[in-house]
This record gives C-alpha cells, structure tokens and sequence, in this order.
C-alpha cells in the first residue's frame, strides 16, 4: 500500500512540476461522476463513496443553465472533468449539441468550462465552423481549406501537459482532444488536439492526432504510472464492436492498438461507447466505465482492469444513477463531497418549496 501511495505521490508532484503529461489526482473521501443525462442534453452530478454506489445530485436535474453554457445549440454532451493543474479550481468540456433540437446527429463546436467551487460555471464556447478566426494562432497552418463544412466536433476531454510550449517561451497547457468531421474534405471522424492556456479561454487550431484509416471517437487518454506510457481507450466506429485501447510514449502519439484480443467487449453484440478509466483510492488497477446504449434499457457500466490498464474484465452496472450516460469521474476530497451534497439537498428543499 505504501508503495503505491508513492507512485501516486510522484505522479500528483511530476504534474505540478511541469516534468511530465498528467491529470492532477487528489481526495480520498469520495468520488463524482460528472455526466450527460440520459434525460436529455445536460449536464449532471452524481457523488459516491466507493466509486461504484452513487447518489445523484438535485435529482439528476443540469447543475448549471445549460443554455448559458452551450450557447452554440444549448445542449451539453459528454461532458468531461478534472482539476486544475495547479489544484486551485475545476475544469469542464463538452460537446455543445442538441440533437433533440436539430433532429440530426451533427453539431459544430466545443464548451470550455471552468469553476472554483465545482457549482458556479463560467464558459467560453467555440464554433469551428468560423475557421481560423476563433482560434489563438490564426497564423499557423489549417487542416482544413474550409472549416465552414465541420459536421461534427464529438466527445473532447482534457489533459495537462506541463511541457508544451507557447509561442512566447511559456510552458504549460492544457491539450483538448476530441474527434472531428469534415466531410468535404475527410472521409470519416478522425481524432484531432488543440491547446487550450492556462485561463483556459484559449484554444489552438486542430491538429490530427491519428488516422487509423477508419472511423474512431470517444477516446478517453490516461497516464499510467506501471509503465510510463499514455493509453487510450477509444471505440471504433466500424469493424469488430467494442472499447479497444492503445498506447503511446508521448501524449500527441503515436497510438497503436495494443491488441485486438484483449478489449471491452463484454456486451457481445451491443454497441458501447463513452468510455472513461478511473482509479480507486487505494488501488493501483484501473475501473474502466462505459455505456452500452443499443439496448432499450440502456446499461451504464464499470468494468475492471490491471494495473497497466488492460486484461478487462468483471462487468458490473453503475447503481444509484438514475439516467447515467457518457460522462467522467474524478476523485474528491471531504470538504468538497460535503459541499456539493449540502448545495443539493439546500437546492431540492428550495425547489420544492416553490412548487407548494
């Protein structure tokens, strides 16, 4: 136990220290699950204290004015947390859709989010299709010759990485990765990176992650400190059904598969997606999360892994959520758990109060 505290330790210092690409991991006490609604296109909480037994938040209704904060199409998707790199405050991305709005399943931009207390928000969005415009380095080269045809910007997350480097010598951001299309100028959704700063109000033009030759979204990367490497869980689009992981020795790639034997395919036939690995407190293995949506009812389920974030196996189905969907999760302290748990049972009083 005290050797993998160690490990932990290190890798919470090397993220500080700017030595290395990581997520910023601190708390013991419980964890949040930060979600999509099943319900519809917002955002939700729920709080747990073993990472398996949740409890949602204000009844699993949206913990901020999604239309404020999505104001592309007023839908949050996928949405995706984490801390700070400096421990200070909390970081959010989303997909801004609405699929309920626009009857299709395309959508244009991404949601930067970010917080001090984890309950109030403030956002900046950002439509691609206005090209180079809205990006923080009009001048460097484009992927696209006309960003005015992107049909989908899907599934970003975020990850710190102390060692990348502004224009200006400054070291430090936050690299944004997500799948994206262009179906004017690409055959099928590709995963592409952008750089967000440290205000995290910012974000470079996309660049191209990888091209496997087939279509690939929801990729979820993660640092493991077993073997120095970074993996990827990300579900492809075509071929065999299923969460398949890859690795890299650095955090732009290259990715390759590791093996296409040994992946989250638990489901059979099903189709699954929304991955997202997480580790307990206490436990150098991985839990791996993911929604099996092509079932009526849906399953939103947590599988396991080893410590190097493969051999998946012993599905179980997430409990206490009621609609839970593609979503993150993110370890928390015991002032924060308290925190949000007195905001929403303060919430739901005054809710109910006013419907008397």
């Amino acid at each position: 136990m005290r050797n993998k505290w160690m490990v932990w330790a290190c890798a919470a210092w090397l993220s500080c220290a700017g030595l290395t690409a990581q997520n910023l991991q601190k708390g013991d006490y419980g964890y949040l699950y930060c979600h999509m609604s099943g319900r519809g296109e917002w955002t939700a909480y729920a709080l747990s204290r073993d990472g398996l037994h949740y409890e949602d938040l204000l009844g699993g209704a949206p913990v901020y004015d999604v239309e404020k904060h999505a104001p592309i199409e007023g839908g949050a998707r996928d949405a995706f947390i984490c801390r700070t790199h400096d421990g200070k405050g909390y970081l959010m991305v989303t997909t801004d859709m609405s699929n309920r709005k626009s009857r299709s399943w395309f959508n244009h931009g991404i949601d930067l989010l970010r917080s001090d207390d984890l309950i109030h928000w403030e956002s900046v969005a950002f439509d691609f299709r206005q090209g180079p415009s809205v990006f923080s380095d009009p001048e460097s080269p484009d992927v696209y010759r006309n960003y005015a045809g992107i049909k989908r910007v899907w599934a970003p997350q975020i990850f710190w990485d102390g060692a990348y480097e502004w224009p200006d010598g400054t070291k430090g951001g936050y690299m944004i990765y997500y799948s994206l299309w262009n179906p004017a100028e690409e055959k099928y959704d590709r995963m592409y990176y952008s750089y967000a700063d440290r205000s995290f109000t910012t974000l470079t033009k996309p660049r191209l992650m990888f091209d496997w030759g087939y279509a690939t979204i929801d990729a979820d990367i993660n640092y493991v400190p077993a073997d120095g490497k970074y993996h990827m869980l990300i579900k492809k689009e075509g071929g065999t059904p299923g969460i398949f992981a890859a690795v890299a020795d650095k955090l732009t790639g290259p990715y390759k598969i590791k093996s296409e034997t040994d992946y989250v395919r638990f489901e059979g036939n099903h189709k699954c997606e929304g991955c997202s690995a997480f580790q307990l407190v206490g436990d150098s293995t991985w839990r791996v999360a993911y929604i099996q949506y092509s079932t009526n009812p849906r399953q939103y389920r947590i599988c396991q892994a080893d410590e190097k974030l493969q051999n998946f196996h012993s599905p179980v189905t997430i409990e206490g959520v009621e609609s839970p969907q593609h979503g993150s999760f993110m370890r928390l302290t015991k002032k924060e758990y308290k925190r949000l748990k007195k905001w929403s049972d303060k919430e739901m009083k005054r809710r109910a109060a006013e419907s008397d």
